[in-house]
């Protein structure tokens, strides 16, 4: 048995490398006129080593030998660098249409999340109706005026806690927990109209934000499958297995949270319990030619709670542990 186990790991350890040294070799040449000029990359692994733990610096220093436009191979995946203001401009301004598509990373192809995500969808039809509920329902001049009242309120709650510390004692207010807590109150309020974390010491909540906090983490730790994609097959880090656990985590809170507001309009017998984004969505999904199903609504979610955490979330919270299986 435990040499049949030996083989099956084996063997298709084998096959990737030999799959993935036929790419780097047979591959187009650095030297060729359709890429522009980059370091020579190694076999196999191509220019990795060259970006080191710093690969911001490493790139930029890169650039003033290969200029503001270069190549560099990344594993198996050719990866073109732009560091000058001027050429980005012509690729995201003038060349956009040809450039939006973005190469997906294997933690995000978890639950199939690619194909309703609008961070990794085309830009075709499915994507501008995700856009239109986005710049309609959320980011709309008169819907951020909106809410504002509700963002004073939850400022002032910060606020409030942070008081009620001091004069308690001198109580010790851990910062980045307390400023996670507001800013996820005020995106769930926003989007729910309750508050999904307590300044108070509440399991369910801390255990919101770690499981937000560690995808975040997750989501920006290189992944050996994202450069070589065929090793994506036996998911060598076990990335795509904890994304897995973590996103389920997350798509449960939100049907439940859903299935109870179903609940609460059904009861109350009208469209608008709240007057919040899920009273949108399910205002959408009511409409017969609704093009927004519940699971693109679940995976913009997704999408939409990720992204309000994009500073620093390793400062926001402490490690989480690994999920048991």
């Amino acid at each position: 048995m435990d040499y049949l186990a030996f083989c099956m790991i084996l063997i298709p350890f084998v096959w990737a490398c030999i799959a993935v040294l036929t790419s780097a070799l047979g591959g187009q040449k650095f030297g060729s006129s359709t890429l522009p000029p980059g370091p020579h990359p190694f076999p196999i692994i191509g220019n990795i080593l060259e970006l080191g733990n710093k690969p911001h610096q490493a790139v930029a220093k890169l650039s003033k030998t290969y200029g503001p436009l270069m190549t560099l191979k990344l594993g198996s995946i050719t990866t073109i660098v732009i560091s000058s203001p001027d050429i980005a401009k012509e690729a995201l301004q003038k060349k956009d249409q040809a450039l939006s598509s973005r190469t997906i990373p294997d933690t995000g192809r978890v639950f199939n999340h690619h194909e309703v995500s609008i961070v990794w969808l085309p830009a075709l039809a499915h994507w501008r109706n995700l856009r239109k509920v986005c710049a309609t329902q959320i980011f709309a001049p008169q819907q951020l005026d909106a809410t504002q009242a509700l963002r004073q309120k939850k400022v002032q709650e910060l606020l409030d806690h942070v008081n009620q510390s001091c004069s308690n004692g001198g109580k010790v207010v851990d910062i980045g927990r307390a400023a996670f807590t507001t800013v996820l109150n005020v995106i769930s309020n926003t989007f729910f109209s309750i508050d999904l974390a307590q300044y108070s010491s509440n399991l369910s909540a801390q255990d919101f934000q770690e499981l937000v906090c560690v995808i975040m983490e997750m989501a920006g730790k290189p992944n050996i499958a994202d450069y070589f994609p065929v090793l994506s097959l036996v998911d060598p880090q076990g990335a795509r297995r904890r994304m897995t656990i973590y996103y389920g985590k997350l798509i449960e809170i939100f049907d439940r949270i859903i299935d109870e507001r179903v609940q609460l309009r059904a009861s109350k017998g009208s469209k608008k319990a709240r007057n919040d984004l899920l009273d949108s969505f399910l205002n959408f999904a009511e409409d017969d030619n609704s093009e927004l199903s519940r699971g693109d609504f679940k995976h913009l979610l997704l999408d939409l709670f990720v992204a309000g955490y994009l500073k620093s979330p390793e400062e926001l919270s402490p490690q989480s542990p690994e999920p048991a299986d």
